[in-house]
């Protein structure tokens, strides 16, 4: 029986919780004076947390740590100067999809995603670059101060020429990988909902790691479990001075306590009852083991049939699957199988009964029977392309093995180490076998492919093009299915791509700026940018899903855009895309303002948000006057500009 606290609350206690939702990062364990261990703040890394430069001063306390830790909190916490930019040309359905694709750097990513995807995504699976030695790439500088950090943001440089190969001579082979997986796990924590999951694959290179680094990272708390797969079938035949890794891990971690797996699920559909037994329907299941003999001689024994008296030997490599004991209780209570030949095996008699009362949870076992093998991920690509044009992609079986277990029809997914796309496929897949509505976030860096690859001479010059064009086949063999059945799936995807922001750098000092000059300093945007490049940011400001409906309309020369019927209106300028014609509507454009007219127009529509550009309007009195159009018929609206 709990006792009536006495005592008012331990509010440093309290505080240290509120410490631990914020930043679990900052909290660890440290001794008391006589020496137990008690919670405590790491008070150099909270205040790495609310610093804009690298903190120095280390002290000694539980925790993993690495060169580069801090910087790596630091690059996490950093704000960068970029956007997202539409692409609807290489996007599918884009006015009504409800999937994103987004190009670019993931940690940049994760960072424009922190309001508008702020609590709302259910599952992150990620399938990160395995630290082989070989084939891990970053792009991350973990050696600037917020100012510098800024500046480099907005530079646009080859992306080929920012990947860095984490060469296992290099004395930072592990580090750079923790460092990596550090700041994207810590910016991946704050999309969770409350009881969303996080699931990693990986193998045994960092699997110790990764799991001391979700631990700090994501609260030791919040761990679920470790899930065993074996990949492949057979023993790498590479590997013989080696033992052969056959299998792989996916780490569980959730947002809090609420969060939740499914647990195995019944395929009802497979249990018949063809000799009528009262018992119910059953399913002819294995009784062979995995032990040889010397290792398990319990599991090695005769069975034999009570009635034939017909003897069954194990297998001397693998004996049988239960003790002589159990399989005594299995003969008496008529759950045996036997073959109509000596040479058959005897096989247990499954009884959905027994298996609906048994089942509770998810087992840290993910079997062939339920997810095949990876090899089946390579075969998926090959099938669509009719080439092997990604190395190693992932299963869409395991993936869906996921999506379903932790989500419910209409939740988010996400992966920001997209890969091949195998996770965009198995969410349509699983909508399609379900009827659900899942959505799925994914992005990929714009990697070259390698020269002599087949996915080169295919014409794929970078990894996301080659998850897009997934993407699309998948939707279409999908969709072709899908027709007969009558089942509409979201097949589609609204494509992104991470670019410097779209305002132009228009500070000058006064001895660099001249008075004939004025003028070509006068845009506050950057002349490449067109309405829905400065929607997008607009949208990435007021924290608003990018997947929202979007109308789009034209009166006297500029552009309305409506986003979710009056959730954020815009206007600006119409400008054409088209390069030859580019510098002419510019250049019409500048000689346009906006009207009072058009201005108390969209004030009666009364949006919650509305977005100007600051050079539409003629002078500052001009802009007056709109906020006070506003103010008398939209008082609710927050007006803003760029």
């Amino acid at each position: 029986m709990k006792k009536i606290r006495m005592t008012s609350r331990d509010l440093t206690a309290r505080n240290i919780e509120t410490l631990a939702e914020l930043f679990p990062n900052v909290v660890t364990e440290t001794t008391d004076a006589e020496g137990g261990i008690q919670r405590s703040v790491d008070f150099d890394m909270l205040r790495q947390e609310l610093s804009d430069h690298v903190v120095e001063g280390p002290q000694e306390r539980y925790q993993l740590d690495w060169p580069g830790k801090r910087a790596a909190a630091f690059a996490a916490n950093t704000p960068i100067a970029k956007t997202l930019r539409p692409v609807r040309d290489e996007s599918v359905d884009f006015d009504t999809t409800e999937n994103l694709f987004i190009e670019g750097d993931n940690l940049d990513a994760l960072k424009l995603l922190q309001e508008s995807y702020l609590g709302k995504i259910k599952l992150i699976y990620i399938d990160p670059p395995y630290n082989t030695g070989n084939d891990f790439v970053f792009a991350d500088d973990f050696a600037e101060s917020t100012a510098e950090y800024l500046a480099k943001s907005e530079q646009v440089s080859d992306v080929g020429e920012r990947l860095v190969a984490n060469s296992e001579s290099n004395g930072r082979f592990h580090s750079d990988w923790l460092s990596m997986m550090y700041s994207r796990l810590k910016l991946a924590r704050n999309l969770l909902t409350d009881d969303g999951v996080i699931a990693i694959s990986i193998d045994d290179h960092e699997v110790s790691r990764l799991r001391a680094l979700c631990d700090e990272s994501l609260g030791p708390s919040a761990f679920m479990g470790t899930l065993v797969w074996r990949r492949r079938p057979t023993a790498d035949s590479r590997n013989f001075s080696r033992v052969s890794t056959d299998h792989e891990y996916v780490l569980l971690y959730g947002r809090s306590p609420s969060s939740r797996v499914k647990g195995r699920s019944i395929d009802e559909s497979k249990y018949r009852n063809p000799d009528e037994d009262i018992r119910g329907s059953w399913v002819s299941e294995n009784l062979t083991g995995l032990a040889d003999a010397s290792s398990r001689p319990n599991l090695h024994y005769d069975l034999v049939n009570p009635e034939t008296g017909i003897s069954y030997p194990p297998s001397p490599s693998r004996g049988w699957a239960k003790a002589k004991a159990t399989t005594d209780f299995l003969i008496a209570d008529g759950r045996i199988l036997w073959p109509a030949s000596r040479t058959g095996r005897p096989r247990e008699k499954k009884f959905l009964s027994d298996l609906r009362s048994t089942v509770t949870g998810l087992s840290t076992w993910i079997s062939s029977d339920e997810v095949g093998y990876n090899y089946a991920g390579t075969r998926e690509v090959r099938d669509l392309f009719g080439a092997k044009v990604f190395d190693f992609p992932k299963s869409t079986n395991l993936v869906k093995f996921l999506v379903d277990q932790v989500t419910t029809s209409d939740d988010i997914v996400m992966d920001f180490f997209a890969g091949s796309g195998s996770t965009a496929q198995a969410v349509i897949e699983q909508n399609s076998t379900d009827g659900g509505a899942r959505k799925f976030v994914l992005v990929q860096l714009a990697e070259p492919t390698e020269v002599s690859s087949h996915a080169f001479e295919a014409g794929y010059r970078t990894i996301s093009a080659i998850s897009r064009e997934r993407i699309r086949r998948a939707g279409t063999r999908l969709n072709a299915t899908s027709t007969s059945t009558g089942v509409a799936v979201d097949s589609g995807f609204r494509a992104l791509r991470i670019d410097s922001a779209s305002q132009s750098d228009v500070l000058r000092s006064a001895e660099d700026t001249q008075q004939l000059d004025l003028a070509a300093y006068e845009p506050s945007i950057k002349p490449d940018r067109f309405g829905e490049d400065l929607l997008f940011q607009a949208l990435l400001d007021a924290g608003l899903e990018l997947t929202l409906p979007i109308t789009r309309e034209e009166r006297d020369g500029f552009e309305i855009y409506d986003v979710e019927q009056g959730a954020l209106m815009m206007c600006c300028r119409s400008r054409e895309k088209n390069s030859l014609s580019l510098s002419l509507s510019l250049s019409l454009s500048l000689s346009l303002s906006l009207s009072p007219g058009i201005v108390r127009e969209l004030a009666a529509r009364q949006p919650l948000r509305m977005v100007f550009l600051d050079e539409e309007f003629e002078h500052d009195a001009a802009r007056i006057n709109a906020e006070q159009i506003f103010r008398e018929l939209s008082p609710l609206t927050e007006v803003k500009a760029i």
